[in-house]
C-alpha cells in the first residue's frame, strides 16, 4: 500500500451496528460507531490499527445502530464528534457528557476541509431528526457511505455519482419483509420514503451512481431478518449484469458482516 493512499475497512454493517473506517497519512476517522466500545475495539484490532489513532467520529443520525459507542469512544480515546445541530439535540441525551470542544457541528450539503481529507455531507430521506451521510475526499479519489434512506433523490446521485467507491445499502428483500413477522406498522415504515433501501433499489442506485472510476462497491446494512447475505449480492449483481455493467471487471462487489471487518484496502 502506497503511504498516500486512502485506505477503508467496513467494520461493520447491518440493522445491529455500523461502523466503517477511513484512514489517510494525516487521519483516522470513524463514520458512525453503532456497536459497544468493545466491540468496535476488537474490530479495529483486527484489521490491525487503534482506536487510539482515530482523530474523528462523523455520526450521520441518532439511531442507536449508529451511535451506540459514541459517547464511549469520545471519552476514553479523546476523538472529535461531528455531526450536524439536529442529530446532535437527538442523541446528546442517549450518549452520555462530552467535553465541549469534542462536539462540531458539521451542517447538511456542506464540505469540511481537514486538510489531507475533505469530508462531504448531504441530507437523505430516513425517520431520524436530521440524517445525513458523507463523501470522503483524498487524493483525487473519493468513497461514498449512503444507507438508511427510503429513496435516493437525482440531487443525492448528482453528489456520489461516479465515486472511487461505495457502501451502499441493499436492506430488506420485499418479499421476505412482507411474509415476515414484523409488525405492520414497521413493514410501512421500513418500505416508506423515509424507510430503508431494498436490494433492488440498492441495485438502481448503483445503475444511476457507478462510473469508469468505481472499483470497490459494498453491500450494506443489510437487515439481520428480512434478508440474506447471498441474496442480497446474487439481486445485485444479476441487475448490474442485465444492464451490461461489469461485475467482477470493471469494479467488484463486496458483502459487508456485522461480525467481521472487511480488509483494509485502498480506495
Amino acid at each position: 500500500m502506497n503511504n498516500d493512499d486512502m485506505k477503508i475497512s467496513v467494520l461493520a454493517s447491518g440493522s445491529g451496528g455500523n461502523v466503517t473506517y477511513i484512514e489517510t497519512p494525516d487521519h483516522k476517522v470513524l463514520c458512525d460507531a453503532g456497536l459497544s466500545g468493545k466491540k468496535i475495539e476488537a474490530l479495529m484490532n483486527s484489521i490491525g490499527r487503534d482506536l487510539s489513532d482515530v482523530d474523528s467520529l462523523f455520526v450521520t443520525h441518532e439511531h442507536s445502530d449508529h451511535r451506540l459507542g459514541a459517547g464511549v469512544l469520545a471519552r476514553k480515546y479523546g476523538i472529535q464528534v461531528y455531526a450536524n445541530e439536529g442529530t446532535w439535540n437527538a442523541m446528546a441525551p442517549r450518549i452520555g457528557k462530552l467535553a465541549d470542544d469534542q462536539k462540531n457541528i458539521i451542517a447538511p450539503d456542506s464540505v469540511m476541509d481537514m486538510g489531507d481529507l475533505d469530508v462531504e455531507s448531504f441530507s437523505v430521506s430516513h425517520d431520524a431528526a436530521e440524517p445525513q451521510f458523507y463523501v470522503f475526499h483524498h487524493n483525487n479519489k473519493s468513497f461514498v457511505i449512503l444507507t438508511d434512506t427510503g429513496y435516493v433523490s437525482d440531487r443525492m446521485e448528482g453528489v456520489i455519482k461516479d465515486a472511487d467507491g461505495y457502501l451502499l445499502e441493499c436492506n430488506h428483500d420485499i418479499e421476505m419483509l412482507e411474509n415476515g413477522d414484523y409488525p405492520w406498522m414497521t413493514k410501512k415504515r421500513i418500505l416508506g420514503d423515509q424507510g430503508h433501501l431494498s436490494n433492488e433499489d440498492g441495485a438502481n442506485t448503483m445503475l444511476d451512481v457507478i462510473g469508469h472510476r468505481t472499483k470497490r462497491v459494498f453491500l450494506g446494512h443489510r437487515s439481520q431478518h428480512n434478508n440474506m447475505k447471498t441474496l442480497a449480492h446474487l439481486t445485485v449483481a444479476s441487475i448490474l449484469e442485465d444492464h451490461d455493467m461489469g461485475v467482477g471487471e470493471d469494479f467488484k462487489l463486496y458483502d459487508t458482516s456485522q461480525d467481521q471487518a472487511s480488509p483494509l484496502m485502498i480506495i
